[in-house]
């Protein structure tokens, strides 16, 4: 079914809004989120997806509405382990708070590029070659199978391809100048670490995405609603990284559940090729149940800490 070109205004038109009143009014001046203000924009955006679907429910169906829940709740299940990456990175860089959602902002910016342009190429490379969908497999079976036994050490980024080739390249200051992404010294151009920190985070979202995108065209290829549930998940998540930096490491089963989600993805994909169809209702409820009995077990056995 095809999107008429009039909605994709107006939730791009909606979007614009909500983010432009996010940083010229809301967070003008650069401040430390504290908990409750993170826990109240994670409940607007959480909302206006629900009301998002609703409206879709309407104007396109149950079955588009499911598809679009089904995609949310996909992308951020798959987004959390994200949020780790994003405390490593701030700690690495020693990024203060008061900078972090400045940064994560314009890390949003990025994301909404970066999603349309992969999710418009995975799609156009399935209806043109259908042999992709194979590839989409081997990228769900690697996914898992990372997500389930990635180590917990930290991440060396000084040695990652991606630093060294911005040293090589990039001018790079060694303050972060009150904030500001780009500084002179002696009249001379540099980036600051903030700048490079802002690269490291598109990086990682855009390596996260090599995930999700993948997982959720196995639910739906419709890009209007593959690209609105993404959107509304990335918001989501960035408002609640505030909320959740000091104990998400409690769910330490967490990454069990993300594993389990991409292997059922995986196999429904397979299904699929032979005529065996997983309805969108069941693959949700299939979702949410593994990502319940994770959360459940982290609860119920927590991790035990090395005396």
């Amino acid at each position: 079914m095809q999107t008429p070109i009039y909605d994709w205004i107006w939730f791009i038109v909606f979007i614009v809004i909500m983010l432009a009143l996010d940083i010229w009014v809301f967070n003008k001046k650069n401040h430390e989120v504290k908990i409750k203000e993170a826990v109240l924009w994670s409940v607007v955006w959480i909302s206006l997806a629900m009301v998002f679907n609703v409206i879709i429910y309407f104007q396109f169906g149950a079955t588009r509405a499911m598809e679009f829940f089904t995609g949310y709740i996909i992308e951020k299940s798959l987004s959390v382990d994200n949020l780790f990456v994003f405390i490593m990175i701030f700690s690495y860089f020693h990024v203060k708070k008061m900078y972090q959602h400045k940064i994560l902002f314009w890390g949003i910016i990025g994301a909404l590029i970066m999603r349309a342009v992969m999710i418009f190429t995975w799609i156009k490379l399935m209806e043109n070659f259908h042999f992709i969908v194979y590839i989409f497999g081997g990228f769900l079976i690697v996914s898992g199978i990372k997500i389930l036994f990635e180590s917990k050490e930290e991440i060396d980024l000084e040695k990652k391809t991606v630093m060294v080739i911005l040293k090589k390249f990039l001018p790079i200051s060694k303050a972060n100048d009150d904030g500001n992404f780009f500084t002179t010294i002696d009249k001379k151009f540099f980036v600051t670490p903030l700048f490079v920190t802002l690269i490291m985070i598109e990086l990682s979202d855009l390596i996260f995405a090599m995930d999700s995108v993948p997982a959720i065209l196995a639910i739906s290829n419709d890009m209007f609603i593959i690209y609105t549930s993404n959107i509304f998940a990335i918001l989501w998540l960035r408002s609640l990284y505030f909320a959740l930096n000091s104990f998400m490491s409690a769910f330490h089963y967490l990454k069990f559940g993300l594993s389990a989600i991409l292997m059922f993805v995986w196999l429904k994909m397979i299904l699929g090729w032979i005529n065996i169809v997983i309805s969108t209702p069941v693959s949700l409820w299939i979702i949410v149940v593994l990502l319940f009995l994770s959360v459940i077990a982290s609860i119920t056995f927590p991790e035990q800490k090395e005396i």
